[in-house]
């Protein structure tokens, strides 16, 4: 944990704001829930497409079936989690969806034991006080309605498969740049939620300008913007400390919810909120490998997801 270069306290100011933004932006957006995903991915795609075929098109054309397959298969992951990320919002307040979907970084050490890897007592700790939160939370939503609690599951399914994408794209990330595994993953993520939306009957297009300007914004902030930001500060300031910051997502999303939306918290759920982020504080800190490899983006919405690093709580 030590202390970050001094640029590096205004772009993490910068890039937390711009991700917090995203729960918000997604639940006053009047469109639906699988077409908002579908179009931010479009979007990202697009914006990061220029870039990777300029400054990676070698990179491309020289890369193995496996490393395809490998990046194809983060897209799925992410699509996954974006087609229960976003409807979660529609369903429980944006303070619980995203305090359940932060919880990630206790899915991701799950399963980092799940593939043999040791994660230290004071982890487990953590990971048990989490759970307690999300008892506690879970049950004042269930005080509040049955749809509330329906949500804060699959917001917590949207942050166990976000732990799914970004082990995935750990290992993708061992050969293949940034832009060029965004690119990919964004775009298979693309084509799989414009075929789930056309499943499902939710059209693609006919929104308002107000709509269309808010996808923009959510492209631009928590898609690129944030965690393009967060991926910068780690070159020079440790995934633990990123990690722990990106946790002020939840209270930020929260008062933005409050004050534009009128979502303001049970008294209630502040306690479950706050055992939450306590128990992922102590897992992404905790020492060597005990949290294993706890992805420092771990916020649920992701530009860099791929970037990847060891919390080994320094």
């Amino acid at each position: 944990m030590r202390r970050p270069p001094a640029a590096d306290f205004g772009l993490l100011a910068i890039a937390v704001a711009a991700v917090g933004t995203s729960g918000p932006l997604i639940a006053a957006t009047v469109a639906p829930a699988l077409a908002i995903a579908f179009w931010r991915n479009v979007f990202g795609t697009a914006a990061l497409g220029p870039f990777a075929l300029w400054r990676h098109r070698a990179e491309l054309r020289g890369l193995r079936r496996a490393d395809w397959l490998l990046c194809m298969a983060g897209g799925v992951a992410l699509a996954a989690h974006f087609s229960t990320w976003t409807p979660s919002l529609s369903m429980t307040s944006v303070a619980s969806a995203t305090a359940f979907v932060a919880a990630q970084p206790v899915f991701a050490a799950l399963i980092a034991v799940a593939r043999g890897e040791h994660m230290a007592r004071r982890a487990w700790g953590g990971i048990l006080f989490a759970l307690l939160g999300v008892i506690a939370l879970s049950a004042a939503d269930l005080h509040v309605s049955g749809r509330a609690f329906a949500g804060d599951l699959v917001a917590l399914l949207a942050g166990a498969l976000a732990a799914v994408y970004m082990t995935i794209g750990a290992k993708a990330r061992q050969r293949v740049s940034l832009a060029p595994y965004a690119v990919i993953c964004y775009g298979t993520a693309s084509l799989l939620l414009g075929a789930l939306a056309l499943c499902f009957h939710q059209h693609l297009t006919g929104f308002s300008g107000s709509a269309w300007l808010k996808i923009v914004c959510l492209t631009i902030g928590a898609q690129l913007l944030g965690h393009t930001v967060f991926n910068r500060v780690l070159k020079t300031t440790s995934a633990t400390v990123v990690s722990v910051t990106i946790l002020l997502e939840v209270p930020i999303a929260a008062l933005i919810a409050a004050l534009w939306l009128g979502q303001v918290p049970s008294l209630l759920a502040i306690p479950g909120a706050a055992m939450i982020l306590a128990g992922l504080v102590v897992v992404v800190t905790s020492g060597g490998r005990a949290a294993g490899k706890v992805p420092a983006q771990s916020g649920p919405d992701h530009f860099g997801e791929g970037e990847t690093a060891e919390v080994t709580g320094q």
